[in-house]
């Protein structure tokens, strides 16, 4: 039996993925997306039912212009589905002057002449008399700051590509591809083959094998979301923002989101043992996983981490400088890489997306992804 043909096929359909068969399928390409699991799935890099949206990017000044063609794209979804999909609520980075969160925001703020607001301690807590400011501390207020929901965005952009024509197969592995001058075949589980002109690889935690074909050591880290229901009523989303919080007391930067109805959430960024997605731990432990959680947002934010409502292990897919891989394979140009999101991905999807799609259907794509490139692992 022949393979279906298709323009291209994307492997994952996580947030980058079902963006990618988004922008592919408005752009009247025979799509089709393979995804192992079910749609808008928890057992990923893409759950979490909220995810921080920023503009002064501290980790490189370099992803602001990605970051501002994002929120055109977030919008953009918003209007063809009727979802709400972003909230912008602000956010609050706070730390000491040099710390790498308020410097790096302050330098990217100031390359791109971003709109934020710079506080010193005495503003931050008459702004936010319930947080815990400590002396010495200073913040960066951005207005345009808030929240993606990713499984709502997921759905989003699975509906977009399927009102636009593209296929979709859940409960579907890739199990490897084979490469032949006039297409790429696909041997997925179910027995079931595909012959298409390119491929967008967009695995998430299961992207390991692809990196290190390409040379690049991808590290999976297990990290816990937890939520609470505040014990004061300071804390929702009409009058708090989200924020990220870098201290030396605390063992990695401490974010989290006002209460959207379903308490607040809290986590820190970038902490947690090395795993593996097939052996991850998601099992929830009140010592190990959530006290620390509690005595941060305790020390920052009293009363809003009264009560403990439900804890959840993720996975960030670490590059090892930290930042994505986005970039043609090396060995054969029809075969787009996109991975390595390390913890700071989710918010770049629809414009992801759009990028996998240029990649895959012409070749080449008009954003500045060069530093993004897989040739800066071989340097």
């Amino acid at each position: 039996m022949e393979p279906l043909t298709y323009d291209v096929a994307v492997a994952g359909l996580g947030g980058m993925g079902s963006a990618a068969l988004a922008h592919c399928a408005l752009r009247g390409a025979r799509a089709i997306g393979i995804e192992q699991f079910e749609a808008a799935h928890d057992l990923g890099a893409s759950g979490g039912r909220t995810r921080i949206i920023r503009q002064a990017y501290y980790e490189d000044p370099a992803y602001v212009p990605m970051l501002l063609r994002a929120y055109d794209l977030w919008r953009d979804l918003q209007t063809r589905t009727g979802e709400e999909l972003m909230r912008l609520t602000g956010l609050l980075l706070a730390g000491s002057e040099h710390s790498e969160v308020i410097s790096g925001s302050a330098r990217a703020a100031k390359a791109y002449d971003l709109p934020v607001e710079y506080l010193d301690a005495a503003d931050m807590r008459t702004r936010y008399p319930q947080l815990r400011v400590a002396d010495g501390e200073v913040g960066v207020f951005e207005s345009r700051g808030g929240a993606v929901f990713p499984e709502r965005a997921i759905r989003a952009h699975l509906r977009v590509a399927q009102d636009a024509g593209a296929h979709t197969l859940f409960g579907a592995s890739v199990l490897q591809w084979h490469a032949q001058t006039d297409g790429i075949v696909l041997e997925l589980s179910g027995h079931r083959r595909i012959r298409t002109q390119s491929v967008i690889v967009t695995l998430g935690p299961w992207f390991g094998d692809a990196m290190r074909q390409a040379g690049v050591a991808l590290e999976i880290q297990r990290n816990v979301q937890v939520w609470y229901a505040p014990s004061v009523q300071a804390y929702g989303a009409d009058t708090f923002p989200a924020f990220l919080l870098e201290r030396e007391s605390l063992p990695a930067p401490l974010y989290g989101f006002p209460d959207f109805g379903d308490g607040v959430k809290a986590a820190f960024h970038g902490y947690g043992a090395m795993t593996q997605p097939q052996g991850l731990d998601r099992e929830i432990d009140a010592e190990r996983d959530v006290r620390p959680v509690t005595q941060a947002v305790e020390s920052w934010m009293p009363g809003a981490a009264g009560t403990y409502r439900a804890g959840k292990a993720c996975m960030y897919s670490l590059t090892p400088d930290r930042h994505f891989v986005i970039d043609t394979d090396p060995r054969d140009r029809r075969i787009v890489l996109c991975g390595g999101f390390s913890g700071h991905g989710f918010k770049f999807a629809p414009v992801v997306g759009e990028i996998a799609a240029q990649l895959a259907l012409d070749g080449e794509t008009s954003h500045d992804i060069a530093f993004l490139a897989l040739r800066r692992f071989a340097q």
